[in-house]
């Protein structure tokens, strides 16, 4: 058995039957070519985006393929080639000290590179299918195919690498391109009212601005554990809004382009009291309703029997449904 403790952020204690690591398209092919990749398996990442509820009866895999390659570059744009197991952080971090623009609201996220493409990770504005080209996968038959953007199928926290039948195409590279052309998404949040505190806008400023605004939310992973935000921010018909509004007048929204709105999930669970709130070892962070932390001990099941109590009371309240955004290991 291989414990799954240093692989997944919630910090709940599983094992695996067999976990397997590599470097490079070769040798993962090389891995599936001598039968090493049997079922079951689970492709992980950084594992900050899973929430285990017992041992894993089968292979993890997991990719540690790194390098940022840049492959094309004008006075305009520049388009880079990452390696799938490349620390996401690491990777914004590259793009803000080159210069290069489209990444720095997504200061932070926890996680891989492979995973963002999987997962089409998202935050104060900006998601990452607009600055990805194309995504590199290799299949269960060694085969190796290139996804442009287009067949991705990216909506919101979704993409086609997470239906059942894709989980055996493994990202290896994910293609980005950047511009080199100053431009930023500062309407979101509190972006706009921590930039005040700087005296002119650069990259790194609202790096640093996105870094402060996220820590003075949410737990750091190495404290407490957690997988960053644990449900979707649910999108609604117009009507839904208007009619909430007849009883709370101050709900948050944003417009999406296609006439829907996109509600605060945090902000729905912190009107039903829950923020702060414990069930048992499990509990709703006490400044990101979001955020489900593990108070030390928790097993899956104890943040599931959480989830489950926080949803129902959204429901009852609102009258929308709420999801997870963590994907469940059952």
């Amino acid at each position: 058995m291989y414990s799954l403790l240093p692989y997944n952020t919630f910090g709940i204690d599983v094992n695996a039957a067999r976990f397997l690591e590599y470097t490079s398209v070769e040798e993962l092919k090389k891995l599936i070519a001598q039968g090493a990749v049997t079922t079951p398996f689970l492709h992980i990442g950084g594992g900050s985006n899973l929430l285990f509820t017992k041992d894993y009866d089968g292979l993890i895999l997991h990719s540690r393929i790194e390098g940022i390659e840049v492959t094309e570059e004008d006075a305009h744009s520049v388009s880079v080639r990452v390696g799938a197991g490349v620390v996401w952080d690491d990777f914004v971090a590259y793009c803000v000290e080159h210069g290069w623009y489209g990444a720095e609201n997504l200061s932070l996220i926890p996680g891989e590179v492979g995973a963002s493409a999987v997962q089409n990770i998202g935050a104060y504005g900006v998601e990452v299918k607009d600055l990805i080209t194309a995504v590199e996968t290799v299949n269960i038959r060694a085969e190796e195919h290139v996804y442009s953007v287009e067949e991705c199928g990216y909506t919101y926290r979704n993409s086609i690498f997470k239906r059942p039948e894709n989980k055996s195409a493994f990202v290896t590279y994910v293609r980005f391109r950047l511009s080199k052309e100053e431009h930023y998404t500062l309407d979101y949040g509190t972006i706009r009212q921590e930039l005040e505190k700087y005296p002119s806008l650069t990259l790194s400023v609202i790096r640093k601005v996105i870094i402060d605004i996220r820590e003075s939310k949410l737990p750091d992973p190495k404290v407490l554990g957690n997988a960053g935000s644990f449900f979707m921010n649910p999108i609604v018909p117009k009507e839904k809004l208007e009619a909430l509004q007849q009883e709370y007048p101050r709900i948050p929204y944003y417009e999406l382009a296609d006439g829907r709105v996109k509600i605060p999930a945090g902000w729905m669970i912190d009107q039903c009291g829950w923020k702060g709130k414990a069930l048992g070892p499990a509990a709703v962070h006490d400044k990101q309703a979001l955020v489900l932390v593990n108070r030390g001990g928790a097993k899956g099941s104890d943040i599931i029997a959480l989830s489950d109590a926080v949803r129902a009371s959204v429901r009852e309240k609102f009258g929308i449904d709420i999801h997870p955004e963590v994907n469940l290991i059952n």
